[in-house]
């Protein structure tokens, strides 16, 4: 690739992570104060809360590596650093899946109409234990990370492989073990938030689109703002389920050795990887009553300082006019 097109994508790719960690950011920060002024949280909220600090952190990880990974990239691979980015990422990274899981799952059990009496002892018992399901994920994406450290301190000690194995390179080792060893793990430990993820988001688009088809049934409520509700309900749905299966299918991808930084694509890939924290919660922010009436108070706060400030600082073009007047 041209470095004029690699320097574009570069440039593109930290915008995107800038959004996604000022998105994520806004969102915890709202939260918080909430849970501060109330002093408890609901059930949705601690999912969110949990969800924003994990992409925050997950984002300016990703970001922070990437570069440092573009700029250092001979000291990288015998740097200890790489292992400090990679059980950060990998910890982070099965914590967002995990509550990416639980928001849909939520979601379904709060607004799906299913009689089944399974779905409804969810119904029934899901919000409650949302707390210790956060705290098991948490759990859970510790022994993650750890499984994925143990693959990086074998990638680091790859460096002494090259000093007796005259068969094999590092690189070779390194396609070695991302093919043997991180490919399955990655597949085991993520398929399984992965497989709940879509099949309780398919649920309640499949039951959204029942009740949106009873609704229109009648020529009255096509307006009615219940059907709107549930229109932008479904879009916002579908785009969450397009964007978590392209970030899945991008990341299974990426660890198969073929977008590495040498290649062309590695940039447009890293931002494929990382659309889903990055735009998501700006759809969570736009489609939230609460979060959307905070964000544009924070316009109306910008607009007034911008407008401020020109009073105080006005452009020498409009003085001269003013003064010819």
């Amino acid at each position: 690739m041209q470095p004029a097109l690699t320097t574009l994508f570069m440039l593109l790719f930290g915008m995107q992570c800038l959004l996604g960690i000022l998105a994520n950011g806004f969102i915890v920060l709202v939260l918080s104060r909430e849970w501060r002024r109330r002093a408890r949280l609901l059930p949705s909220d601690m999912i969110l809360i949990s969800l924003g600090a994990s992409r925050f952190g997950l984002q300016l990880v990703g970001m922070v590596h990437n570069f440092f990974y573009f700029l250092r990239q001979m000291e990288y691979r015998r740097d200890l650093s790489r292992q400090l980015f990679a059980i950060l990422w990998d910890f982070m990274n099965s914590a967002t899946f995990w509550f990416c899981t639980w928001l849909s799952v939520l979601f379904c059990v709060k607004i799906a109409t299913f009689t089944h009496p399974t779905f409804l002892w969810l119904k029934w018992r899901f919000p409650g234990s949302v707390p210790w399901l956060l705290l098991g994920s948490l759990g859970i994406s510790t022994i993650v990370a750890i499984l994925f450290f143990w693959g990086n301190r074998a990638v680091h000690q790859g460096f002494s492989i090259i000093k007796f194995s005259e068969n094999m390179t590092y690189k070779e080792w390194n396609q070695r073990l991302e093919i043997h060893y991180f490919l399955p793990l990655k597949l085991v430990t993520l398929s399984i938030p992965f497989s709940a993820f879509v099949a309780s988001t398919t649920l309640l688009i499949n039951s959204l689109r029942r009740h949106m088809r009873t609704m229109r049934q009648n020529v009255d409520s096509l307006q009615d703002p219940s059907t709107q509700a549930h229109t932008r309900a479904l879009k916002s749905l579908i785009s969450f389920l397009i964007l978590y299966v392209l970030s899945f299918m991008s990341l299974m991808f990426y660890t198969t050795g073929f977008f590495s930084l040498e290649s062309d694509w590695y940039w447009p890939w890293q931002m494929l990887m990382y659309l889903c924290i990055s735009v998501h919660p700006v759809i969570l922010i736009l489609s939230n009553l609460r979060l959307q009436g905070v964000f544009r108070q924070l316009l109306l706060l910008a607009r007034g300082f911008w407008v401020t400030c020109v009073a105080w600082f006005p452009h020498p073009d409009l003085q001269k006019r003013l003064g010819q007047g």
